[in-house]
């Protein structure tokens, strides 16, 4: 492990994993162990330890107790303004899309009837969607729509932009939401469908959505993959 005589051991062995990264490691690609990378290059493991703390304060790995160290996947900051999820990522020139598309006609149920302002027995569209960016999954979205206003969407929708569907089909924008996040970690299935070690960070991510007139459109619950997303915000102090 070849460094500058001024830099500090944590500093070459970080340097050296960053370049080991850069030069073939995909992401979530595991890096090898604490120990493993000790023995290679020479050092303690409280040096290797050090290294992998900055390139993990600096996400470009991500650790999961009893899995090991990952290389992180390009994060995406993401702002509080309503966006859907094609707007957004065409804005960061990536290419939206969906997988795993599953729709169906359902019962509202408790939760989501109350979050549409529906009674539990009427029916809603399901659309399940794993969405990807540059055809990598980035979450794992439930959206729900009140069936009286979307007549045929459920035979008609191919599973890409919902928010232009409903535009240029039912005359329907959707211009604000309530929305609420919390953080959570991966089950198993969920996992597998994002391609991520079980018990991976997230976030679960609940919104309603308005239209023009003021009525709830859509209820969606998603699951954003925690290494590739975080939430930027900007805040005020009250003057006293």
């Amino acid at each position: 492990m070849a460094g500058s005589p001024r830099q500090t051991k944590h500093t070459q062995v970080r340097e050296h994993l960053v370049e080991l990264i850069a030069e073939g490691l995909q992401p979530d690609e595991r890096l090898p162990t604490e120990r493993e990378l000790a023995e290679t290059l020479g050092v303690t493991r409280v040096t290797v330890r050090k290294a992998l703390d900055e390139l993990e304060k600096d996400h470009l790995v991500y650790r999961i107790q009893g899995a090991g160290t990952f290389v992180s996947q390009q994060r995406i900051s993401k702002t509080f303004e309503f966006h859907s999820f094609s707007e957004d990522m065409l804005a960061r020139d990536l290419m939206p899309g969906s997988s795993e598309t599953q729709i169906s006609l359902e019962s509202a149920g408790g939760r989501v009837g109350f979050a549409l302002g529906l009674s539990p027995a009427e029916q809603v569209v399901h659309i399940m969607r794993v969405r990807t960016a540059d055809g990598r999954p980035m979450c794992l979205e439930h959206s729900y729509l009140p069936a009286a206003l979307v007549p045929g969407l459920a035979e008609r929708f191919s599973g890409d932009s919902l928010y232009r569907e409903l535009r240029d089909s039912y005359s329907i924008r959707l211009e604000r939401a309530d929305q609420t996040i919390h953080a959570v970690v991966l089950e198993e299935p969920t996992a597998e469908l994002l391609k991520v070690p079980p018990f991976s960070p997230a976030f679960n991510v609940q919104r309603t959505a308005y239209d023009q007139r003021n009525r709830a459109i859509e209820y969606a619950e998603s699951l954003y993959r925690g290494d590739r997303y975080s939430y930027d915000l900007s805040i005020n102090r009250l003057s006293t």
